[in-house]
């Protein structure tokens, strides 16, 4: 429809992809890490990194606030070295009462 009321509509893709609301939200909280001392800096953009971990998950959730299926999926990466962890000692503990 050519000049119409619907001149410059496109069809295809109105949602951006998850990779680039992720970023996005990386750009909306770079104030607050400047104002982070410098390994807190250095937390936070690990805690960004994890999240990226995630990313064909969050394009699934599709959730109304993306910052939500962010924090989970950091949530999900710090759950995975827990419980990682938790083996460990637990394995250190077992071999310190055979010992």
């Amino acid at each position: 429809m050519a000049g119409g009321r619907f001149a410059g509509f496109m069809m295809g893709r109105t949602v951006l992809p998850f990779s680039q609301v992720l970023e996005q939200e990386v750009q909306e909280w770079r104030k607050f890490r400047r104002g982070l001392r410098k390994e807190d800096q250095q937390s936070l953009d690990r805690l960004f990194e994890k999240a990226r971990l995630h990313v064909q998950a969050g394009a699934y959730a599709s959730r109304p606030w993306p910052f939500e299926t962010i924090l989970i999926s950091m949530l999900i990466e710090h759950e995975k070295a827990l419980v990682e962890l938790r083996g460990k000692l637990r394995s250190m503990e077992e071999k310190e009462q055979k010992e």
